[in-house]
């Protein structure tokens, strides 16, 4: 079933150059934007007016245990993922099929993916703190994981165990 699925989304691809392109921009390029949103939303959200440079950092000091808990439940969230990778040796889809071209370069292990741990705990840990916010980057985690996988550098598997991690580190450390 996971190849099946794989080779659902990853024919999906390589049809059209702009197509191709976006499916590397989302996969490989969006990610940073997102870590940079995901900065922004946490210093303006539930702020309605624009706020002065001295504003922002008293901003970012009143609220440094909530910025603090989201990217260390990411951090942590992606070195598991990287340890896990290392324990499990799950090889990618362009290594097992010969078929399988990648839209662009990837190295290492596949199981759990990094991204998908990284943005899934990201995501989970913004929901915390503002349930709109948490939704947008639930669903900025699930583009950037179906384009990982239509790019041919994960398989569903891959994505869906890197969700679940990035799900529970954050949801263990907000329990803790």
């Amino acid at each position: 079933m996971n190849n099946q699925i794989f080779f659902f989304f990853y024919n999906l691809a390589h049809r059209s150059v702009f197509f191709d392109q976006l499916i590397i921009f989302i996969a490989d390029i969006f990610p940073y934007i997102v870590v940079i949103l995901a900065v922004i939303s946490l210093i303006i959200y539930k702020e309605k007016e624009k706020k002065t440079l001295k504003q922002i950092i008293s901003v970012v000091c009143i609220r440094w245990k909530e910025i603090t808990f989201v990217f260390f439940s990411a951090f942590l969230a992606w070195i598991l993922a990287y340890i896990l990778k290392y324990l499990f040796h799950t090889e990618r889809p362009f290594d097992v099929f010969s078929s399988v071209t990648s839209l662009f370069s990837e190295t290492g292990y596949a199981f759990p993916s990094g991204h998908a741990t990284f943005f899934m705990a990201l995501a989970v840990a913004l929901f915390f703190y503002s349930k709109k916010v948490g939704y947008i980057f639930i669903f900025f985690a699930l583009l950037i994981g179906i384009a990982r996988i239509m790019s041919g550098v994960h398989f569903p598997v891959d994505i869906f165990g890197g969700f679940i991690l990035g799900f529970l580190i954050a949801f263990f450390l907000k329990n803790v």
